[in-house]
């Protein structure tokens, strides 16, 4: 007997529903049964935060879409789904600028989607996201099975509610109830950048984030600079019994010696010349909130040792005064220095760097985060098309490569200012397109890693040029999984692991190469 092809998709997805999985693996799952019923290029599940769509799993579509974060006002297509229950689809001519163009994998020349349909997604009667399905062929969607397709969208609401309860069940383990509502509210009072990634490295920050928050813990930060450490802090801030309280911050580094006892502690009038008023300190500001405290390193050693007793005593003195003032204040410090080696070379005090460092806290650098490079740069891309009024702004293939290869001495506020200057060039380097890609060379990269791959690839065709950079591309990717199954003995699973992709994915991908 046959079993119905949309029976055959749906049974392992309602089996899933009762199974604790990662979220991220819930949903490739979702997406990767929806991409084998209907004949799409692409696929997405994005959830609706305030104003804006967050992807949380695309299937066809660029590694860097998932790190892109977009405004439903700056995207009309996305506003119209959202405002219609059940199924829209656009037709092959409209106008109205689609979100993916460019994104769409795999599809050298052609950029432009063109048949585009989805559905809002309901989560106790309220708008939760949204499910798209992209073609780049006009009339793909002409006789797909809209019954099929609404039972598919039931299933995908019932997952995202099932993933949403698993989820809040486990923090409700792990923090008070109260604690979850304060972070979320605080979460929604403004918009703040937030930590993106799906390493490993990247996870197990998190996780430590998480272990550290509902604690009282002084945590130092560790990390080369521009990893993101003020992100960090804010983070243990916004899940912490302390998140309705201010997070003060004050860059150690950025001022005088001679103010930053005032900066710290504050003054009273005529304290010092200049001080015509009295003035609260960074530690009275964070009166039962937070301080961080970057760069902490760069202190003076006679700072520190006032530092240290507001620590221990939670007692501080303006400059100037005998008074003294109770605080209640978490200190979050921050450095991008060995205070270890500080320590011992008598430039930090030993007994703060233990006051300080309570819990430890290093933050891993881009370059051992692998693919987040291309999740954040698509959250850059998406910020700067929408700066500089863009229709769509995509990195190309090599441009992908040419992230994957480098070093990233700056990590992620290198790749930030980078990828605003290529931005900048590709808008300046002609005419105005409707899709405007951003080659390896604005990016003004060595040409290391997979880009060096492109360049040594065999050149074959007859006038001893690259086949194509699609094959050359190709080539690289056979190679890495057959690397993959190499090491892993041909286990499949533990492939797809080593390769941060889904194992349905890494099927259809080998499929293609020619790899099975």
């Amino acid at each position: 007997m046959t079993t119905h092809p949309l029976l055959a998709a749906l049974v392992p997805l309602v089996a899933d529903l009762s199974r604790e999985l990662p979220e991220a693996e819930r949903y490739r799952r979702l997406l990767g049964a929806l991409r084998s019923l209907f004949p799409a290029d692409a696929a997405a599940l994005l959830r609706l935060d305030g104003d804006t769509l967050v992807p949380l799993a695309v299937d066809g579509l660029s590694a860097d879409t998932l790190g892109r974060r977009f405004r439903v006002g700056e995207h009309p297509r996305f506003e119209s789904l959202l405002a219609h229950r059940g199924l829209t689809r656009f037709a092959a001519d409209c106008a109205l600028p689609d979100p993916y163009d460019g994104l769409v994998e795999g599809h050298a020349g052609h950029l432009e989607v063109h048949d585009c349909m989805g559905c809002p997604l309901y989560v106790d009667e309220q708008p939760w996201g949204l499910l798209t399905l992209d073609s780049l062929d006009p009339s793909r969607f002409e006789h797909i099975d809209l019954d099929n397709l609404e039972a598919f969208a039931s299933l995908a609401a019932a997952t995202a509610r099932a993933a949403e309860r698993i989820d809040a069940l486990t923090r409700r383990a792990e923090h008070d109830e109260q604690l979850v509502r304060v972070y979320r509210e605080a979460a929604g009072q403004q918009a703040r950048r937030e930590l993106i990634g799906q390493s490993r490295e990247h996870q197990r920050l998190l996780e430590e984030i998480a272990v550290v928050a509902g604690s009282d813990l002084n945590v130092l930060i560790s990390g080369e600079t521009g990893v993101g450490k003020e992100l960090v802090a804010q983070a243990i801030h916004d899940a912490s019994p302390r998140a309705r309280k201010p997070l003060i911050s004050l860059n150690c580094a950025a001022l005088p010696d001679t103010l930053v006892e005032s900066e710290l502690f504050g003054h009273v009038r005529g304290a010092f010349s200049g001080a015509l008023s009295e003035r609260h300190g960074k530690f009275e500001l964070a009166d039962g909130g937070s301080l961080f405290l970057d760069e902490v390193g760069e202190l003076p050693l006679a700072v520190q040792a006032k530092l240290l007793r507001v620590l221990q005593s939670g007692q501080l003195q303006r400059v100037g005064s005998d008074r003294e003032h109770r605080v209640d204040v978490r200190v979050i410090a921050a450095t991008n220095r060995d205070l270890a080696e500080e320590v011992r070379a008598g430039r930090f005090r030993a007994d703060l760097y233990h006051r300080l460092s309570v819990y430890p806290l290093p933050v891993p650098p881009l370059r051992e985060r692998g693919r987040d490079v291309l999740l954040l740069a698509g959250y850059f891309l998406e910020e700067n098309r929408a700066r500089l009024g863009l229709r769509s702004l995509r990195l190309s293939a090599e441009a992908q490569a040419a992230l994957l290869g480098y070093d990233w001495p700056g990590n992620v506020r290198e790749l930030e200012h980078l990828i605003g200057r290529a931005a900048l060039k590709a808008m300046a380097g002609g005419e105005r397109k409707r899709i405007l890609s951003i080659g390896a060379e604005l990016l003004d990269l060595p040409n290391v890693g997979p880009t060096q791959f492109l360049q040594d690839a065999p050149q074959e065709s007859g006038a001893g040029h690259f086949s194509g950079l699609r094959e050359a591309t190709e080539q690289f990717q056979r190679q890495q999984i057959i690397a993959a199954l190499e090491r892993c003995q041909h286990n499949w699973a533990a492939a797809a692991r080593q390769l941060e992709l889904d194992r349905a994915n890494l099927h259809r991908l080998a499929r293609r190469l020619g790899v099975r």
